[in-house]
Parts: C-alpha cells; structure tokens; sequence
C-alpha cells in the first residue's frame, strides 16, 4: 500500500503533499490545540510523511545525524540551568545586579540586560528567557513598579535572550544544529559569532533604551530589595555550580582540538550535578529530571524528517538559487539576504524547521569561500534574532508568553508583533552588516 502511494506521489503533487504536510504540522505545532505536544504532533507529520512517500527510511538516519548533538547538548544545558534555579543562583544574580545599580533605574535596565546576555550566552536562550524573565518581573513588583513601568524589564529580558545568544554554540538550538551540519568546531564558531554578539548586545541596548526610556522610572528604594545572599537555598550546591561551569566552559573548548562533541562534556557534567542535587534537601533530582524538555528531542527529529520533504520534493532548490544570485553581489548581500530570509522565515514558521531548510540551502547553493562561510552565519543571525518579529518565531517566545500569562502580565499577539517590528529589524540590520565585514576579514 504504501509503495503504491508512493508511486502515485511525483511532481507537482509530491510538492503540494509536502507542503501542505509541513504546514498542517507547524500549525498543529504553534497552537497545540488540546495541550497537544509538540513532540507527538511532529512524530504524527514524520510518520505520515514516511507512509506517503515524502520522506524516506534513510532520511531517519540523516536527520538524527543532524539532530542528535544538538538535542543531549540542549537537555543537558536546561537540567543545569533548572538546578541553579532551583537553588537561587539567577535570583542571587539578578538581587546582586539590582543592588549594583545603586537605585538608578536606568542603570539597572542596562545591568539586567548585561545579565540576561550573559545567561543567554551560557545557559541558551530558553534558559534566559524562561528563567530569569520571572524572577525580574519578580524584583520589579517588589521595588514597587506598576505593570507599565515593570514591562519594560519583562520585554527586554526575552528579547535580549535571543538577539544575544549568538557567541557560543550552546548558546541557542539553532546554533547547535547549524554547527553540527556544516561541521563547525566550538573555537572556530566563538571567534566569527563572539565579536558579532557584542555587535548585537549593543544594537540591542540601543533601540530597547530609545523604545522604552519614557516608560522607566527614574530611581528605586534599594532597602526595598533582600539581600542577594537571602536568595541562596542551597549553598553547597551553589559553590558546586561555580565549578561546574568552569568544568564546562574547559570541555567545550576542548571539544574542538580533541574534536568530540560539545554533548559529551555538557551531559557530562549535567549527570554529574544532578548526583550532586541528589543529596540537596531544596530540590529533587528526579523532578529536575521528569523537567527537562525531552519533548524537543522528538520535535526536533519529527519535524525536522517534515522539512525533509520539502528538500526531497525539490522547494529548497528555489532557495538555493536565490542565495547564489545574492553570493555574486558581494558578502554583505549574501548576509542581508541569507539573514533576513532566514529572519522572516522563521518569524512565520518557526526558526527549527527554518534552521534546517536554510541549512540545506545553503548546502545546495554550493557557495565556496567567504560566499560560504558569511551564509553559514547569516543563518544563525536570521534565525536567532528573526524569529523577534512575531510571537510564533520560536517555542521559547510561546512558553515565556504563557510564563507572563500565569504572572499576570497579559502581552497580546498584536501588541507583540508592534513591538517586535520595531525593535528586531535595525538589531537583524546591524548585526548582519557586522557579520559580513568581520568574516570578510577573517578570511
């Protein structure tokens, strides 16, 4: 039966087939309907896809090549950040921050945001989205602040965990992914996306200051805030995470020159924390574990095996055209449109699937050199910081929604996009302009 079907699947109608499986799935994926999994909606579209003959059984294989690193990389990095949560290490940061701001209100914004960079950039985008968004949003109704002028730290600390989760691999799904496919070491991404991170850091600082400086107060009670040390539930464990991000810090440099993989040292030193956390009275090791998002361990290898039928029915050939046009005109058009096509593909189906149909793009361009590499990049940058543009960009945006939601801070889809529009575009501007320059030179 189904190599009949199989048959039957051809041209124009393998193409619309896989089209309109792509995006049955991604809109099952985005709205849930029913608290549906994102995991058991993608599994349902990989395996219609491989009945009907979009994909194929050796695709499986290719797809888990792609996927695997990136997802234990991923868990691993989130059961860490769960454990330091549980135990106040971001509630200690961000008390400490407030108080190092000295009252200024305007100095705490750009401190929090120097954080969430910070977290962002070790801990992943989710982390610093997910994690640290509560606890800000927290402080803020402590020292006093009214939801308007609370908002402006809420907004800023989910954009800033995206536009800055540019400068290591960890860093952000999607940079796992892109790495893993083109073979990218961990050395070898930092020293292209670090530079470009700061870039990014400061575009982002800039237009967040300028869209909300009317709505900051100008100061704040420090005796309004507890000390940061109050926050610390567990204080062996504490002392233990300093050493565990050291220990991953040195694995992942390592990971190129003794060439293994970045999930080695960050699953790794997460199975070692959690026997760690076993002996905590603060948390339990079981619950950390039944926590981490081993959901995006089927979505990714689901929907990814989806977005693989669109590369077998031959769509991304279209794309991969387009991008070798821009390659011709120079590293800053091939930047501007490899980033922006990204940026807006992802704004509008999500920036997982669009990692890989970029991906395979820029794989059938056959771009070589500088073309090549400036690609590679731009679709990090598109597909971090694109997905900014409107609410359904990334799963993270969803959930942080959904976060805000239970704190009763109510953030509208229209309200959003408006927002997103204005902030997101001159960051994914600069930054991509950056990007062309830097790795022009490097080359």
């Amino acid at each position: 039966m189904k190599g009949a079907i199989a048959a039957l699947l051809h041209g124009e109608v393998l193409t619309f087939v896989a089209v309109a499986l792509f995006l049955v799935t991604l809109i099952l994926v985005i709205s849930q309907p029913r608290g549906l999994s994102i995991g058991v909606t993608a599994l349902a579209g990989a395996i219609v896809a491989l009945s009907v003959g979009v994909d194929r059984l050796v695709n499986v294989a290719t797809v888990w090549g792609i996927v695997w690193n990136a997802t234990i990389t991923f868990v691993a990095v989130i059961i860490i950040s769960l454990i330091l949560d549980r135990i106040g290490f971001f509630e200690w940061a961000a008390l400490y921050v407030l108080r190092l701001s000295r009252g200024s209100a305007i100095r705490a914004f750009v401190y929090l945001l120097v954080l969430g960079a910070l977290v962002a950039s070790v801990f992943a985008n989710d982390g610093a989205a997910l994690i640290l968004t509560p606890i800000v949003y927290q402080q803020t109704r402590v020292l006093g602040f009214d939801r308007r002028r609370a908002l402006p730290f809420v907004m800023a600390a989910g954009f800033i965990a995206d536009t800055t989760s540019l400068p290591f691999v960890v860093s952000n799904l999607v940079n796992i992914v892109t790495a893993s496919f083109f073979h990218i070491g961990f050395i070898s991404y930092t020293m292209r996306m670090a530079p470009i991170d700061i870039v990014s850091f400061l575009a982002s600082l800039v237009v967040l200051v300028i869209y909300y400086r009317r709505s900051l107060p100008r100061s704040y009670d420090l005796n309004s805030l507890a000390e940061p040390g109050s926050a610390i539930r567990d204080r062996r464990l504490f002392r233990i995470g300093w050493v565990v991000l050291a220990v991953l810090l040195a694995g992942y440099i390592l990971s190129e020159p003794l060439n293994f993989p970045v999930s080695i040292p960050a699953s790794g030193v997460a199975l070692l924390f959690l026997i760690a956390a076993s002996r905590s009275d603060v948390l339990s090791s079981r619950t950390i574990v039944r926590e981490a998002p081993w959901r995006i361990v089927v979505f990714s290898v689901g929907m990814y095996l989806v977005v693989y039928g669109l590369y077998n029915a031959g769509l991304t050939s279209y794309l991969s055209h387009g991008l070798r046009a821009a390659s011709h005109h120079g590293p800053v058009v091939t930047s501007l449109v490899g980033g922006f096509g990204a940026g807006i593909l992802s704004a509008i189906s999500n920036n997982m699937p669009t990692t890989l149909i970029g991906a395979l793009t820029i794989h059938g361009a056959h771009l070589v050199g500088v073309s090549h590499s400036v690609a590679e990049y731009a679709l990090v940058v598109g597909a971090d910081i694109g997905p900014k543009f409107t609410p359904i960009g990334s799963l993270a945006t969803l959930l942080w929604l959904h976060v805000l939601d239970t704190k009763g801070v109510r953030i509208t889809w229209g309200q959003y996009f408006r927002q997103g529009i204005v902030l997101a575009a001159p960051v994914l501007l600069v930054t991509l302009v950056a990007l062309a320059g830097w790795v022009a030179l490097l080359h």
